[in-house]
């Protein structure tokens, strides 16, 4: 792969199997899987949210659909109109400028108090999710790479042990996510962000507080500006 290349994620097929609800609380899951569509990039800016086709899907009644639609229209992947029902929300470069200095600092914040409050044990899982996410990476797996990265980013997060923190993360985090994902990443890219994992589980284990904060904010300005990229070349395209 040179380095102009870009890796690409495939959407799945129209005709999904049936997934039905088993775990958790029906609307957590719920949720979950809805909002994991949007940031995966199956249901994808502008398109209607096709409900009935969802609680076919999900073995659910209209009600608790339109429960999560609710939840996900104030995390903004989701428009809710009147009569028209929900669309999913577009993306703007004006939206993200203001989203990702926010959640920079939030990333920022949560490493530097993770690295007071985490234990050895935890360190040692995240490590392990980092050696998944580096064999993804050598894969070429970038959908499951993302979904790695994003449990090592959440699990940093619960060790910061600061509820408030993490509802204000969560309120963000799925707007950063379903913009990674619609933006391509250059292999030199890819590597950088592998490097910067890198210095995170350093900093991790070091217990560096400081480091680890510059190291995050770091990393989601470098991310924002892959973004940017992105949205300006479909903007000119």
């Amino acid at each position: 792969m040179s380095h102009d290349e870009t890796a690409t994620i495939a959407r799945p097929g129209a005709n999904a199997p049936a997934e039905p609800i088993i775990r958790r609380t029906l609307h957590d899951e719920l949720l979950e899987r809805l909002r994991q569509m949007i940031i995966d990039g199956d249901m994808m800016p502008g398109e209607k949210v096709p409900e009935k086709d969802l609680c076919a899907r999900f073995g659910v009644s209209r009600t608790p659909l339109r429960e999560a639609l609710k939840v996900l229209a104030s995390e903004g992947l989701v428009t809710l109109t009147p009569n028209r029902g929900a669309m999913i929300s577009g993306l703007t470069l004006e939206d993200l400028e203001e989203t990702f200095p926010v959640m920079g600092a939030l990333e920022a914040l949560s490493g530097e108090m993770a690295c007071a409050n985490i234990t050895d044990t935890e360190i040692t899982r995240i490590k392990q999710l980092h050696e998944r996410m580096l064999a993804h990476y050598e894969a070429r797996e970038l959908r499951r790479y993302f979904r790695t990265n994003q449990k090592i980013h959440e699990m940093i997060l619960t060790a910061a042990r600061n509820q408030t923190l993490s509802s204000m993360y969560r309120s963000l985090e799925g707007r950063i996510r379903q913009a990674r994902y619609l933006a391509n990443m250059s292999t030199s890219r890819w590597t950088q962000a592998v490097r910067e994992h890198e210095q995170m589980i350093a900093a991790l284990e070091a217990r560096d507080g400081a480091a680890l904060a510059q190291i995050l904010k770091s990393h989601l300005a470098n991310k924002f500006e892959t973004v940017k990229e992105a949205l300006q070349a479909n903007k000119n395209a």
